[in-house]
C-alpha cells in the first residue's frame, strides 16, 4: 500500500541524510583516508540520526560495522539500510509532550 500523501517526512529526511552521507564518503574518500576518524565520526552521527528518525532496526548494526571496514565506504550502505528499514515498516509514532497538564481529578 502506498500513502497517497507521499512518504512520511521522517523517511524522506532519513533517505536524504543517508544519500548525503554515502555521497560524501564516496566523493571525499581520497581526502578522508589520512583522517579516518572523520569518516568514522560521520558514520557514528548518521547511525544516531537514523535511530532517532526511524527507530532501532537490526539493519543499522551491520551497516555501521561495515562502514568501519576500510573500502566499504565505496558502497552506499546507509542508503541501502534506510531503504531496507523503510520499505514496509510503520514508523513509531512521535510522542509530543502535552502543552498543558489536565486539571487533577478529585475522587467523589
Amino acid at each position: 500500500m502506498s500513502d497517497p500523501a507521499g512518504p512520511h517526512p521522517r523517511r524522506r529526511l532519513a533517505l536524504f541524510i543517508a544519500l548525503a552521507a554515502d555521497a560524501l564518503q564516496i566523493v571525499l574518500l581520497p581526502l578522508l583516508l589520512p583522517g579516518v576518524a572523520v569518516d568514522d565520526a560521520i558514520d557514528l552521527v548518521v547511525a544516531i540520526v537514523m535511530i532517532k528518525l526511524l527507530g532501532w532496526h537490526v539493519a543499522f548494526l551491520p551497516t555501521f560495522v561495515a562502514e568501519l571496514v576500510p573500502g566499504m565506504n565505496l558502497l552506499p550502505t546507509w542508503t541501502a539500510a534506510v531503504w531496507f528499514v523503510t520499505r514496509k515498516r510503520k514508523l513509531p509514532p512521535v510522542v509530543e509532550p502535552p502543552s498543558e497538564l489536565p486539571p487533577p481529578q478529585l475522587p467523589g
